[in-house]
């Protein structure tokens, strides 16, 4: 993962610089701040679940792939920034501000983190609220963070958008028309049509439950989100 080597490269030859309230939008490999900011992120996610060990800077490393000559460095802001989970909201929250315009920049953040997250085999609960601040902060809504969490720590039992095989975020349009081919796919009178057996058409039936309360639960979900949203 270069992306990371070359911003925790950056990070330590200019550790202030993301104090700086003002500094030019420019790309973000040549932006200290920017790079200063992730890595804060990055090494604050070893204290959030209360257990920051020296260890884990082998799992951070993993994910930034330091170079030797930096390392050292590396190390030392690393050690600095997880004594505390105290201001990575600024930290989120700036780089919201400065890369308001490309969110696609934004989930490659959160990306890098859950890939951090993740590195010692488990995310524990207080990561996974960690990570949906920084997201929220991020200005994603609640759907893309929950596909971002699909993506790296897989899909749960009973999530209805894996029933219907949707992203979390796909427009209500899109639901709506993957619903309808499902459940037309899926209708017991096709089995029927079929002259199929019994057992078939008793399948379809529990298939086709399955695929309208998927629809029902992300529909009324979404309705309270959007109440949520208005209140």
């Amino acid at each position: 993962m270069s992306f990371w080597r070359n911003i925790a490269g950056l990070a330590v030859r200019r550790p202030d610089a993301g104090d700086c309230a003002d500094c030019p939008a420019t790309r973000p490999g040549e932006d200290p701040a920017f790079s200063t900011a992730v890595t804060a992120l990055g090494a604050k996610l070893a204290k959030a679940d209360g257990r920051a060990s020296v260890g884990e800077f082998d799992a951070f490393a993993q994910v930034f792939q330091p170079d030797a000559a930096s390392e050292r460095n590396i190390h030392r802001l690393y050690d600095l920034a997880r004594q505390t989970t105290r201001g990575y909201e600024s930290y989120a929250r700036r780089l919201a501000k400065r890369y308001a315009g490309c969110p696609t920049l934004l989930e490659d953040v959160l990306d890098g983190l859950f890939h951090i997250a993740a590195a010692d085999g488990a995310v524990t609960q207080d990561e996974l609220d960690y990570l949906e601040r920084v997201s929220e902060l991020f200005g994603f809504s609640p759907l893309v963070f929950r596909r971002l969490k699909a993506v790296h720590l897989g899909l749960g039992d009973d999530d209805p958008y894996g029933v219907l095989a949707v992203p979390h975020d796909a427009p209500d349009e899109v639901v709506r028309s993957t619903w309808k081919a499902a459940l037309s796919e899926a209708h017991p009178d096709r089995a029927r049509a079929r002259g199929l057996p019994s057992e078939f058409i008793e399948v379809a039936e529990a298939k086709a439950a399955a695929i309208n309360a998927a629809f029902d639960s992300i529909m009324r979900e979404r309705k309270a989100l959007a109440l949520e949203g208005v209140a």
